[in-house]
């Protein structure tokens, strides 16, 4: 069985194939030349003396210059700070398509892309240490852990320390500012500790109520997803987290103490987007990868990534079974238009945390779309897994054929599939509500299944959908109805807005379209895309748009009673005014009376920024 994750761009992928192999440990040596990009393939070789806007020309220019699909624009890139760029080019997510340029020709496109001058890249030091030991932590105390809150994954807090009737007095009672490249991980809540991971490749321990830091460390790699945390023996506690090099990480709480840390996944493309999720003694990881990015260059051999569903001892990291989404291995199909083998099937990414169900002893995971024209039946598909052996027990695919590489315009050049599919993966968790499984795609389509097998019991289209349409990052569900946010960036048909529907049967209960965009930053890159993960909690659901603005609808009628700009600068607690941006990505963790939410996941649309903003009622 096998996992794939769809993964943004900043910077070109220029990959080369080389003379096939025959063994496991040559085929695995392979794909690790083939990623060392610019330094075997001869078009992208940079002179010593190349200048910065030489180097963007054969390294960038060919993916930012004529963008599609997830690829950012060169003009929103030259948008964020330039810290942010050589983090991206150093240890974020365009490491291994930087390698072979020294500093100075990173920091020199860093600033050629930005115009502003580079300063020292953020560290772990910290500029506002609390003064008080961080108290004893127990999972005892009221909390938001991991991506969904529950096993569940319903995105419902029934004990938020906030009324409905407090929303409308919702303030922010401090701002704490990202060290970069911008606000990504969602905020993991236990008691009086909150934890958050940055792209950059740190992970905070801050105290949540002031947003002071205990401690910080660097994972050493970027980091996206959600914080889980867990128990372990000797009253000790662990912070679990994946990152993107396919790493699975175990974390001392109280410290930072590296514990264990174990790859899962040795393709170099591969990553870790979605949340572990910690049911008893055993950590279930989904993986991914950014193939579908490297794909579009018709000098790779496309596509030979099998993402997995991984479950680990939580106490060691010792892999107990790894079970791939698309079972049969790729193998040679045929070669490109440019004399390129080809392999396949491939694909099926899991973006997302996935979803337990103890009652049933299964797991359920949501897939992406397929790589290659090979067919495969677990692309676009909700599956099942036994929760002790990794034994796949059903699936249920909804999109078949959905054969799509990022960049591809003309079907059958290079790499780009022949019968090119929509893009339409599902890349939000699963929500289990007893006798009903919940499922959203990028087609705009909200599915509920029957948990034992798989049958689709409703279906329901909530707007146009597309590659960064439809149903993105989550939505949330109580145990009588099911509230989803939708995205719709582009189309002729795109409806963005949120829509209430019975679990029971799919009847729409209400729809409030997304309110005309209203960027603070200006008209550039503003849009209502609805696309980031909704919060729920008894009277109120919480939904933000792409403008930066963060509403509570009330879940009677859809009425909208509050309304924040997140995006507008503020004074942090760790130093400086700092802007937010675009809400999207996460969406905010509420315990406590404290609503926590980051500003600023401005990687395709919409506009970067640094926040992590706490409110609670009247900014006390």
């Amino acid at each position: 069985m096998k996992v794939v994750n769809s993964s943004l761009c900043t910077l070109c992928v220029l990959c080369v194939s080389v003379v096939a192999l025959t063994t496991e440990t040559q085929r695995t040596q392979r794909l690790h030349r083939e990623i060392r990009l610019f330094t075997v393939y001869q078009d992208a070789v940079v002179p010593p003396n190349a200048t910065s806007a030489e180097i963007y020309q054969l390294r960038c220019a060919a993916c930012h210059d004529k963008p599609t699909a997830r690829i950012p624009p060169r003009a929103q890139i030259a948008k964020r700070s330039t810290e942010d760029v050589v983090l991206a080019m150093t240890t974020g997510t365009m490491k291994q398509w930087a390698e072979g340029l020294t500093s100075a020709q990173i920091n020199g496109v860093a600033l050629y892309l930005t115009g502003k001058p580079v300063a020292p890249p953020p560290s772990t030091t910290n500029d506002n240490l609390c003064k008080e030991p961080a108290p004893p932590l127990t999972l005892n105390e009221l909390q938001w852990n991991g991506w969904g809150r529950d096993l569940d994954n319903s995105r419902y807090q029934p004990n938020p320390g906030i009324s409905a009737a407090d929303v409308p007095r919702l303030k922010v009672k401090w701002a704490w500012r990202h060290p970069g490249p911008m606000a990504t991980g969602q905020p993991t809540i236990i008691g009086k500790r909150l934890f958050v991971t940055t792209e950059g490749g740190q992970l905070f321990s801050l105290n949540a109520d002031t947003g002071c830091t205990y401690w910080s460390i660097k994972a050493g790699a970027g980091l996206r997803s959600a914080i889980t945390v867990g128990a372990l023996p000797e009253a000790r506690f662990a912070l679990y987290f994946g990152d993107l090099r396919g790493n699975v990480h175990s974390v001392d709480a109280g410290t930072g103490e590296v514990i264990w840390k174990t790859k899962v996944e040795d393709h170099p493309l591969s990553r870790i987007t979605g949340s572990p999720v910690l049911y008893r003694n055993r950590l279930y990881v989904p993986v991914s990868s950014i193939e579908e990015v490297a794909g579009r260059e018709a000098k790779y051999e496309c596509c030979k990534f099998r993402g997995s569903l991984v479950a680990l001892d939580a106490q060691t990291g010792k892999i107990l079974w790894k079970s791939f989404t698309v079972q049969e291995e790729p193998k040679p199909f045929k070669k490109n238009s440019a004399g390129t083998q080809m392999y396949g099937p491939a694909g099926g990414a899991i973006w997302s945390a996935p979803t337990i169900d103890p009652r049933r002893k299964l797991i359920y995971v949501a897939t992406g779309n397929s790589y290659t024209d090979v067919p495969t039946g677990h692309s676009d598909a909700i599956m099942a897994f036994d929760l002790e052996t990794g034994s796949l027990k059903w699936v249920s695919q909804v999109t078949p054929k959905d054969n799509f590489l990022v960049g591809c315009r003309q079907p059958g050049v290079g790499n780009c599939p022949e019968d090119a599919g929509p893009d339409h993966d599902f890349g939000s968790s699963p929500i289990l509500r007893k006798q009903i499984l919940l499922a959203g795609q990028k087609s705009a389509v909200l599915y509920a299944l029957d948990p034992d097998s798989g049958k689709i019991l409703w279906q329901v289209r909530l707007g146009g959908g597309g590659a960064l349409g439809g149903i993105e990052w989550g939505f949330a569900a109580d145990e009588r109805n099911v509230y989803v946010p939708v995205a719709d960036t582009t189309g002729p048909q795109r409806k963005p807005g949120i829509t209430a529907l019975q679990i029971s049967n799919g009847k729409q209960l209400w729809h409030v379209p997304a309110p005309t965009a209203n960027c603070s930053w200006g008209q550039a890159r503003c849009n209502n895309s609805q696309s980031a993960a909704a919060t729920l909690i008894p009277g109120v659901i919480f939904s933000g748009t792409v403008d930066g603005h963060l509403r509570a609808y009330a879940t009677k009628d859809g009425t909208i009673i509050w309304d924040v700009d997140t995006a507008l600068p503020v004074a942090t607690v760790n130093g400086g005014l700092t802007s937010g941006g675009a809400l999207d990505g996460g969406g905010p963790t509420i315990a406590n009376g404290v609503l926590y939410t980051n500003s600023g996941y401005g990687r395709i649309v919409g506009q970067p920024g640094n926040l992590l903003l706490a409110f609670t009622v009247d900014g006390k």
